[in-house]
C-alpha cells in the first residue's frame, strides 16, 4: 500500500497503515470471536483451557490481514468458567482511531531512514485479542527498527516487536 498518507508527512509519532488480527480464548466453556465477518476462535463449540506455556505471548502474531480500514466492531460471545454467558462488541476502529503505533522505542533509537520511510509506507500492526475467563484484553504489536542490535552481537536483531496492552475489560 505505497503512498498511504494520513494527512502528515511528519513520520513522528509513528502511524500505521494496515492491521492484522488474531484472537485467542482461554479458560472458557465456549468462545466465538467474529471480526471482519471471519470466525477467529477455535473454541466456538468446545472448551478452552489454560495456555500451554506461560510465555505463549512471546511469539503471538496476527495472521488475518484486515487492510487499511476498520470493519464493524468484533462480536465476542463466550461462556466463562462459572457458566455465565457474555456478549460484547469491541470496536477496534475506535481503540485505534488515532492510528498511532504503540511501542517502546524512543525516537532517537530509530534509524532516520526507517523513520522517513514510515511517512511514505506506514508500518503495519498486529491487533491481538485475548479472552480469558471473564476478561477481554486487546494488545498490539509492531516491528519498529532500532539503531542498535537488541541482542548484543546479533545484526539480525535491529528492531523491537513489543507486546503493548491497549485495552482491557472484565465482565
Amino acid at each position: 500500500m505505497f503512498g498511504l498518507n494520513f494527512g502528515s508527512k511528519d513520520p513522528w509519532p509513528l502511524k500505521f497503515g494496515t492491521h492484522s488480527f488474531d484472537a485467542v480464548c482461554f479458560n472458557v466453556v465456549r468462545c466465538s470471536v467474529i471480526y471482519d465477518r471471519h470466525q477467529h476462535s477455535l473454541h466456538e463449540y468446545e472448551p478452552a483451557g489454560a495456555p500451554l506455556r506461560p510465555d505463549w505471548k512471546d511469539s503471538w502474531r496476527a495472521s488475518y490481514g484486515v487492510g487499511t480500514g476498520f470493519p464493524p466492531p468484533a462480536q465476542v460471545d463466550w461462556i466463562s468458567q462459572d457458566g455465565t454467558e457474555h456478549h460484547a462488541q469491541v470496536d477496534i476502529g475506535a481503540l485505534f482511531k488515532d492510528r498511532l503505533v504503540r511501542h517502546n522505542v524512543p525516537k532517537e533509537e530509530i534509524p532516520e531512514g526507517w523513520l522517513a520511510a514510515n511517512a511514505i509506507e506506514p508500518v503495519p500492526i498486529d491487533v491481538l485479542m485475548e479472552i480469558n475467563d471473564r476478561t477481554i484484553t486487546i494488545y498490539t504489536r509492531a516491528l519498529v527498527a532500532t539503531r542498535t542490535p537488541q541482542i548484543p552481537g546479533n545484526p539480525r536483531s535491529m528492531g523491537r516487536r513489543d507486546l503493548i496492552e491497549v485495552w482491557t475489560h472484565t465482565y
